[in-house]
């Protein structure tokens, strides 16, 4: 179903691990269907320490915008927040902040949605990857049949077991691809691609211009139509007059362009600092995705290396430790293969940059195959007018585990608890039904692995109902 998917065509998400049919089904028909519990560092307190460090929990709040409320009521830069990882909007998400400000300041704020459990002070920052995984419980509603018929709680959880061990088969037990999920490029909308494309290139009226008009594929009327008049008018002042009141990045943006014309890269600096970096990040990731699609498609191994890959060590944490990469020769390729199977190495895929480079031989060609779709091949990954955007690159295991892999089933629930998603029933080229079983998935995984990715697996299903 996802050749005829243009939103998994554009980030690169094709392909799938097994050849199943898949569950279908729509994630976060409800907000508390869609729970993510981070596995924390540990962070010493101290009395003296400059920094608070709380406990928060946000109910459909994308974390970027959470930590702007968060700074505004606060009174402090938005710079003096830090954070292990960005998670989902439409979900229950429970993770650390450090925060530099008073204990009493974060204790009395009160934000709608928002849980602050203070824990103490510290010295010590955090930063995004700061952290051990995640601990997921997530509900697929609506499973349906290829034909769009609704599957019983019985045939779902068989296609499940079915997928689970076919994966294990295919790539080695309680492992996946390691697919750079959608939240990563904008949810419905790609942008931070599209932008970063820019980005890395140098062209910064068009990266501007693509984050102000690009359009998504379900935006409600008025940001459609503000995106329209962008394209059509140029940015303008009276735009800034009926925008939607929630775009506030965008706002920033054209406030900046409006004010001071050609001023491309000032615009583009009133995006957060954060955000302005996961431009280039999603760029590097299109890239990720479409090389391990390739080798999929190819038939190439994806847990198992080949000569010329570029395998790593896989430390404690099930990371990759991406300095250890090296070349495999076929001298070699029966040791490293042992070392694969045994989960101590792993094969990579390119997150290119000015020093990473791709794999040599069959898998080097499909690496580079993505990067010239992308007609990224003779740029330098060095970006001079913001020069901490440069990127020298890094590698990506290919596959990725999981572990405490539960399902069970829940009720169907009643439509007036649901989201507008769900009550606006199924579309053309979806795939679910609202008569379908309901299950509920418990796993956890590893910093920097997609739960959606995972889900994607087991349902087969367009990327808009993930």
């Amino acid at each position: 179903m996802s050749d005829k998917d243009p939103l998994a065509q554009a980030i690169g998400l094709e392909g799938f691990a097994t050849k199943t049919s898949g569950i279908g089904g729509v994630l976060k028909a409800r907000v508390s269907d869609f729970r993510v519990d981070e596995i924390s560092s540990s962070i010493k307190l101290d009395n003296k320490g400059r920094f608070t460090v709380a406990k928060v929990t946000l109910t459909n709040w994308e974390t970027n915008r959470f930590c702007t409320n968060l700074a505004r009521e606060l009174k402090i830069p938005r710079n003096r927040i830090f954070f292990a990882g960005t998670k989902d909007k439409r979900a229950v998400t429970s993770q650390l902040f450090v925060i530099d400000a008073p204990e009493k300041k974060v204790t009395d704020l009160v934000i709608p949605d928002v849980l602050i459990q203070v824990l103490g002070r510290t010295h010590q920052k955090i930063d995004l990857g700061n952290h051990k995984g995640n601990r997921f419980t997530i509900v697929v509603r609506g499973c349906s049949n290829p034909d769009g018929s609704p599957m019983s709680e019985k045939d779902a959880l068989g296609e499940i077991e079915i997928i689970k061990n076919e994966m294990a088969q295919n790539i080695g037990p309680d492992l996946f691809p390691n697919w750079i999920g959608p939240q990563r490029f904008g949810s419905g909308r790609p942008v931070t691609a599209e932008v970063g494309k820019y980005v890395v290139t140098e062209h910064w009226k068009e990266a501007v211009m693509a984050y102000l008009s690009m359009p998504g594929f379900n935006e409600s009327p008025e940001v459609a139509a503000f995106r329209e008049n962008i394209r059509t008018n140029g940015p303008n002042a009276e735009a800034l007059i009926d925008m939607p009141k929630w775009l506030g990045f965008e706002r920033n943006m054209l406030e900046h362009i409006v004010k001071y014309p050609e001023d491309w890269v000032g615009s583009f600096k009133k995006l957060p600092t954060n955000l302005q970096l996961m431009t280039v990040h999603a760029i590097q990731s299109v890239i990720f995705n479409k090389s391990l699609n390739g080798r999929i498609k190819a038939g190439l191994p994806i847990s198992l290396p080949i000569a010329g890959d570029l395998v790593g060590r896989i430390d404690e944490k099930g990371q990759l430790n991406a300095n250890s990469c090296v070349i495999i020769e076929q001298r070699t390729l029966p040791r490293i293969t042992r070392n694969c199977q045994l989960g101590r190495l792993t094969p990579t895929g390119p997150l290119p940059g000015s020093i990473v480079k791709t794999c040599q031989g069959e898998a080097g060609k499909i690496e580079m195959a993505a990067i010239e779709e992308m007609n990224l091949q003779d740029i330098s990954w060095n970006v001079e007018a913001v020069s901490r955007l440069s990127s020298k690159g890094t590698r990506r295991a290919l596959v990725t585990g999981y572990s405490e892999f539960s399902i069970d089933t829940v009720p169907i629930g009643s439509d007036d608890t649901m989201g507008e998603k769900w009550k606006a029933g199924p579309g053309e080229n979806s795939r679910w039904h609202p008569e379908g079983a309901c299950i509920r998935f418990r796993f956890t995984l590893s910093s920097g692995s997609y739960a959606t990715t995972l889900l994607r697996e087991f349902m087969q299903c367009p990327l808009s109902q993930i």
